[in-house]
């Protein structure tokens, strides 16, 4: 059973806000975020397998099975119900929880994700070289992958990846292989904010975002200029500013 590492911030009795990070990177992707977030909401942050202070998995998993660890994280802080927002992989999961646990997601950020990564061939071949030579064989060509070239700041989400497990990784790499809810989409009830880096080239706005908008029902988009794939770090203050316009607008529970 995958048991994440997991922090919360915030007032203990405000409405809860769960945070998922991309595949690589641990929950302090959403250092940027934080500040904002923790004011108004309880946020409730997240490591996947292997990354972070999450121990490496056992055995293989999918995305679902991240979803249902995350429900457990819930039922472990006392949450019934929240608000969710994921970055890639991070998204996914939210895609997958917001599907089979709809009465505990109250409102859905999804950000440089996609309801399908892709052909399975090359993640498994990622998996393939995570396993033999680690995550470093892939820390030079990540900038590149994650953030336009005239970004500086690159480098605490590099060191991230350094220091994820390689089998943690690759096993993350095998879930998104598989992982595919385009024609469930529109079983998702939950509001729904769509937001895009205009430069993303892991996940483009074409093709990806937009397939999401056009499945959710009553999904909204925002495509962010000068943003690549992790567009919360490298545009920190329209994405918080987007996160919390759509949190005040969908989300006013106790979060308990």
């Amino acid at each position: 059973m995958i048991a994440p590492h997991a922090r919360a911030d915030g007032p203990d009795d405000a409405p809860a806000v769960v945070l998922g990070p991309s595949l690589g990177t641990s929950m302090d992707l959403w250092l940027p975020q934080l500040p904002t977030l923790t004011a108004g909401w309880r946020v409730l942050r997240y490591d996947l397998p292997g990354h972070g202070g999450s121990p490496p998995p056992d055995g293989p998993f999918t995305v679902a099975d991240l979803a249902d660890a995350v429900a457990r994280l819930m039922d472990e802080h006392g949450v019934d119900r929240a608000a969710y927002a994921g970055v890639s992989l991070g998204g996914a999961v939210g895609v997958e929880l917001a599907l089979r646990a709809p009465d505990r997601v109250a409102s859905l950020v999804l950000c440089c994700t996609s309801p399908r990564f892709g052909e399975p061939g090359p993640w498994r071949e990622r998996a393939a070289l995570v396993r033999r030579d680690g995550t470093e064989a892939l820390a030079e060509t990540a900038p590149g992958r994650w953030f336009t070239p005239g970004f500086t700041g690159a480098d605490p989400y590099v060191a991230m990846l350094r220091a994820a497990d390689r089998e943690g990784y690759a096993a993350c790499c095998e879930a998104l292989a598989r992982f595919d809810a385009t024609d469930r989409l529109g079983g998702i009830t939950a509001p729904t904010l769509v937001i895009a880096g205009a430069d993303d080239i892991p996940t483009p706005p074409r093709g990806h975002a937009d397939r999401l908008v056009a499945g959710i029902p009553d999904a909204r988009l925002t495509v962010l200029d000068g943003a690549a794939h992790l567009a919360n770090a490298e545009r920190p203050d329209q994405v918080t500013g987007a996160i919390a316009a759509h949190l005040d607008r969908t989300w006013k529970g106790t979060g308990r």
